[in-house]
């Protein structure tokens, strides 16, 4: 597969992207002009059969979540468009319940337990979400006590698939450029000062998911768990139903190492 970095490297140069991003697009660029097989095949995994049950979580775990409370913060990945569902608009400001969007709901779970809400906007969403809870808060007063703190994730150059050259579209430069993910979270946290911010607050602990996972709340039972184990990362999953395909699952490496196994990296006689 062909390859020009100098000239991706010239176009994220040109637009001021962080070096660490920069860095980081380059390990993703070399990775698919290698043409090295990307999937994850079943004879290199086993299942992950011992997932921890929530359930099983005594009232000791609970306590310390609640303890733990000033010490979190959550964080709402807000930087999808419902296009799918014809919509040029932030997902997030979808009514799900007579007039409530899902942004109205996630102000009113921040504000019941007090702690920081941080959403990760793209370029796409940030000015409408804010105009969208400035309005929230004159119309009802939700979210008024929340301290809502907003960032943007980075973009990163779209390329042609027979050059691997950046695209060009002078007609609307927007065009040429889209978001790298939702694994862009650890890199925007760091070089919008976000992640000094929350610390600077007192913040260890951070709660994470898209903006349209209403059922995704903070638990205390588990955050207690979390905050005892001593873990950098912990995740929290559900049992999977047929629905479910496209979402990826969970599985360990035969060194023992858990990892979440996408869709697409799933061969397809997998």
């Amino acid at each position: 597969m062909p390859a020009n970095w100098n000239a991706v490297a010239e176009k994220l140069t040109q637009a001021g992207t962080p070096e660490l991003v920069c860095d980081l697009f380059r390990c993703h660029y070399d990775n698919l002009c290698s043409g090295r097989d990307a999937y994850l095949r079943e004879s290199e995994i086993k299942p992950a059969e011992d997932v921890l049950d929530a359930e099983t979580l005594g009232s000791g775990a609970a306590d310390r979540g609640q303890a733990e409370l000033k010490h979190v913060a959550v964080l709402k990945l807000n930087g999808g468009l419902g296009t799918s569902m014809g919509l040029e608009a932030p997902k997030s400001l979808l009514a799900v319940r007579d007039e409530d969007t899902f942004l109205t709901l996630i102000l009113r779970q921040a504000s019941s337990l007090s702690i920081p809400l941080v959403l990760m906007n793209s370029f796409s969403t940030d000015n409408q979400t804010a105009r969208a809870i400035d309005a929230e808060r004159a119309k009802s007063g939700v979210g008024a006590s929340v301290d809502v703190i907003s960032f943007l994730q980075h973009q990163v150059p779209k390329l042609a698939a027979e050059t691997m050259e950046p695209v060009e579209w002078p007609a609307n430069p927007d065009l040429q450029w889209c978001p790298p993910g939702h694994g862009d979270i650890y890199a925007a946290l760091v070089t919008s000062g976000t992640l000094a911010r929350l610390l600077e607050l007192g913040r260890r602990y951070l709660f994470v998911s898209i903006a349209d996972n209403l059922g995704a709340t903070l638990d205390p039972a588990i955050l207690g768990h979390f905050a005892a184990s001593g873990k950098s990362f912990l995740m929290e999953v559900a049992e999977r139903t047929a629905a479910d395909r496209k979402g990826g699952h969970l599985a360990r490496t035969h060194e023992g190492g858990l990892l979440l196994r996408e869709k697409a990296q799933c061969h397809p006689d997998e």
